[in-house]
């Protein structure tokens, strides 16, 4: 009965407790009874009203889709509080039926779950209307890094497919830890050879996708592990590959901005736009910053930008709360941006290649 109580307050508040009953074909006697027995659900104003009383829940809900884009889960989070920022305990990300989400929003919400549990939040992930998705999610690996503190509704897996099946299928590259302490040099690897079966010979895979991992390896001041992930979706209006890149740390602009000299900054300033968003841009791009220490970070990125506009691919990049894309088609360049983001730690950059080359 209380949760009938509760959808109807849900459709309109505050009601009185006859027109509850009225609604229920029942007593205003039995519905005062369960309405004050639950006062952590329910709140009675001066005029004897009653409403339900707040949540101590940030509830994410994202919309029904085929395929969850990274423009649709940013959205969800846009809708409601930071899930960061918010002063509610509680966060819940809950899934609608029959959606599917791609690999580079799966590696967008491990990534905030990990942080808004290292921020000492309770998290929960709703399934339980889309339980494929979360077998989806096993096979991936997204839960051997998730925290173990996130609850999962219906139930977490009890065993991970990713790696019962690690390997086993050249077209998916299972979500791994880039260890901070102890470099596994498997990990490109597996990114190498997947890559290479799917794209023609002499990409240079080593160097690119090698620079990437080294980035995180080297760069990330976070306690939280950073990742990487590959899939390659062959069926469909898009086919493509996409690989994922997350570091939980500082961010591309929290490491490079504070080693910029100040001409370079005047620079980027001089574009319009913001410097953060320009000083992406301009690494993705090759552009020559001066005084630029930090090297590594530098050519790994320039070198990802070339990639991409070898196989008329894109780039996202997001960061604490703005996104860069730079796409490639006929030969031409282009870049948008989003601000206004909610609040994520790090750096997420999602590479995809075009597959209809």
């Amino acid at each position: 009965m209380k949760e009938k109580i509760k959808k109807i307050l849900e459709e309109k508040q505050p009601q009185r407790a006859k027109e509850i009953a009225r609604r229920l074909n029942s007593t205003s006697r039995d519905i005062n009874r369960i309405l004050h027995a639950n006062s952590k659900d329910f709140v009675q104003a001066e005029d004897c009203s009653w409403s339900l009383a707040p949540s101590a829940e940030l509830v994410v809900a994202f919309p029904s889709k085929k395929w969850l884009s990274t423009s649709q889960f940013e959205a969800a989070l846009t809708a409601v509080e930071s899930p960061l920022e918010s002063a509610l305990p509680n966060v819940v990300f809950k899934l609608a039926p029959d959606t599917r989400i791609l690999l580079e929003v799966t590696a967008r919400l491990l990534a905030l779950c990990n942080q808004l549990v290292d921020a000492g939040k309770s998290v929960t992930i709703d399934f339980r209307e889309c339980r494929a998705t979360s077998a989806y999610l096993n096979r991936v690996g997204f839960y051997d890094l998730l925290d173990p503190r996130v609850i999962i509704l219906p139930l977490r897996p009890a065993a991970s497919t990713a790696r019962a099946l690690l390997g086993g299928n050249s077209a998916i590259v299972e979500v791994a830890k880039i260890d901070l302490q102890h470099r596994d040099n498997e990990i490109p690897r597996r990114l190498y050879r997947s890559l290479a079966e799917h794209l023609p010979a002499k990409t240079p895979l080593h160097t690119i996708l090698g620079e990437l991992f080294d980035n995180i390896h080297e760069h990330s001041s976070s306690p939280i592990p950073g990742f990487v992930a590959l899939q390659c979706y062959k069926s469909g209006n898009d086919p493509h590959i996409s690989a994922v890149f997350s570091d939980n740390g500082s961010g591309i602009v929290g490491t490079l901005m504070p080693t910029l000299d100040a001409s370079v900054v005047e620079r980027l300033a001089a574009t319009g736009k913001r410097e953060e968003i320009a000083l992406i841009e301009a690494v993705f791009s090759g552009e020559q910053l001066s005084r630029m220490p930090d090297e590594g970070r530098g050519l790994g990125l320039k070198l990802t930008g070339s990639f991409a506009q070898k196989f008329n691919g894109s780039i996202i990049v997001r960061q604490e709360t703005f996104e860069v894309t730079m796409r490639h088609a006929g030969g031409k360049r282009t870049f948008t941006s989003r601000t206004g983001l909610r609040k994520m730690r790090g750096t997420h950059i999602c590479v995809k290649i075009s597959l209809t080359q």
